[in-house]
């Protein structure tokens, strides 16, 4: 976890929001039928909201709340609430993923790329699947991408003797998200049946240093966060980070391919006999 809470843009983040929501649709395909015909939904993490509004798509009638703890992305997610087409009703709240517990029984408690930053994340599952009704699911995905160049490169440059002083402790390791089978250990262990899987990702990105450009909106932003009360030295670090990313990640004629491992990990709750 960063020293300092990272200050998030919703409009960097944005702009690769295609190939960001794509693992949030993939992981809501295998999500199961909800056992309430109007469910009450939990999204923690909603960032901009652009993939809550998905979930009214799959169930029209469901009460959802979005949660987050940027009141950046909060003002953003905003925009979506409201009464949904099918008669639902979309809202967003603030709320840290450390602390929260339903207050309600939740069908669905999901959470899409949010729960790397949460340190000790698997020990919040009891409280979770708890709050959960029966039948209900909990379901999320994570970046397990921790050792890729994107990271690691980002990491040493960070513990490098020029910026060590400044940044040792800023950026998250490797062990901030778990290995499938330990992720399958933990929600059975809850008394959840579970079906966890890992994908990897060849994004494709247009533009010149499309990696740097994407992991401005994620990765980066405990070090621009850190950097942001100097310029001269966040401009510093990001030239010295792009160079070293262009060389790990060479632009081809068609865009810049960007490989990016995922895991993900469908939790259900037993039903009533």
């Amino acid at each position: 976890m960063p020293a300092t809470a990272p200050t998030w843009d919703p409009a960097q983040y944005l702009r690769h929001a295609g190939p960001r929501a794509r693992p949030f649709t993939d992981l809501l395909a295998r999500v199961p039928d909800l056992p309430a015909p109007a469910p009450r939904i939990a999204d923690l993490g909603c960032g901009p909201g652009n993939v809550t509004v998905l979930l009214a798509d799959r169930w029209p009638t469901a009460r959802i709340t979005g949660y987050d703890n940027s009141p950046h992305m909060l003002e953003r997610a905003g925009r979506h609430a409201g009464p949904t087409p099918g008669g639902g009703h979309i809202d967003f709240a603030p709320a840290d993923a450390r602390t929260w517990s339903p207050a309600e029984p939740h069908d669905l408690v999901i959470s899409n790329a949010t729960l790397q930053w949460v340190p000790d994340h698997v020990e919040r599952f009891p409280d979770w699947t708890s709050g959960l009704a029966p039948g209900g699911t909990l379901a999320f995905q994570v970046p397990g991408n921790f050792a890729a160049p994107s990271h690691r490169l980002m990491r040493e440059l960070a513990h490098s003797p020029r910026w060590r002083g400044r940044l040792a402790g800023t950026l998250r390791h490797d062990d901030a998200v778990l290995t499938p089978q330990a992720y399958l250990a933990h929600l059975t262990a809850v008394g959840c049946t579970a079906d966890v899987w890992e994908t990897t990702y060849v994004h494709l990105l247009p533009g010149e240093d499309a990696v740097l450009d994407w992991v401005k909106g994620t990765g980066l932003r405990p070090v621009l966060t850190a950097l942001d009360d100097d310029p001269e030295a966040r401009d510093a670090f990001v030239e010295e980070y792009r160079t070293v990313l262009r060389a790990a990640y060479p632009a081809g004629p068609h865009g810049t391919p960007f490989p990016f491992r995922r895991i993900f990990a469908v939790a259900r709750k037993a039903a009533d006999r």
